[in-house]
């Protein structure tokens, strides 16, 4: 009871605070005090804390400016990012997109994935179709994201998301994921943080 409550505190405390800074973030003048409420949860340096967050720095632009409309339009669901993502206009979407993809993909120090799993991952990318959108070095263009060197947590969590349905934003990868063996899915997710 008492880890649950201080977990729920901190939890309400966090979120008030992502809701002040977000909304003095959106009126700041420069991108850069438009974006200091991401580095809250992304990470000061591109790297964030909890590992089933995104990296956003080095992203495509594209993909990270659709993310943040669909948050906007409630298409994509989380407690933080719709509330942030609510009070941004369309300039400040493209402006932190360009912004945030510009910066140099952080080095999160993911090791390799082994001959066994980097060959069941190669299968299961040759079934699935992976670098028919996100190319063959998985570095995404455009809309399609990149990939590699992603968290093995976040991809873990959102190739889940989208098995279940959890997150409905594009129904095409939840039918993708559905139709592939939560161990290939498991394999593309070590593979895929290791590059």
């Amino acid at each position: 009871m008492t880890g649950k409550f201080n977990f729920d505190l901190f939890g309400a405390v966090a979120l008030t605070a992502v809701l002040v800074v977000s909304t003095t973030s959106l009126h700041a003048q420069s991108i850069e005090e438009k974006t200091q409420v991401c580095a809250g949860c992304h990470g000061v340096d591109g790297k964030p804390a909890d590992k089933t967050i995104p990296v956003i720095w080095g992203q495509q632009a594209g993909y990270i400016y659709i993310e943040l409309r669909d948050f906007k339009r409630g298409d994509r669901k989380s407690d933080i990012m719709q509330p942030i993502a609510s009070s941004m206009e369309r300039d400040d979407m493209q402006a932190i997109a360009e912004y945030f993809s510009k910066k140099s993909w952080p080095d999160l120090g993911q090791p390799r994935a082994s001959k066994e799993i980097s060959d069941r991952a190669s299968n299961a990318n040759r079934s699935i179709g992976c670098t028919g959108c996100h190319l063959d070095q998985f570095q995404g263009d455009g809309t399609i994201p990149r990939l590699a060197g992603q968290s093995k947590e976040y991809l873990t969590k959102t190739m889940g998301d989208f098995r279940t349905r959890a997150r409905g934003n594009n129904p095409g990868m939840s039918d993708l994921m559905i139709a592939t063996a939560p161990d290939d899915l498991a394999a593309l997710s070590e593979y895929l943080s290791g590059l």
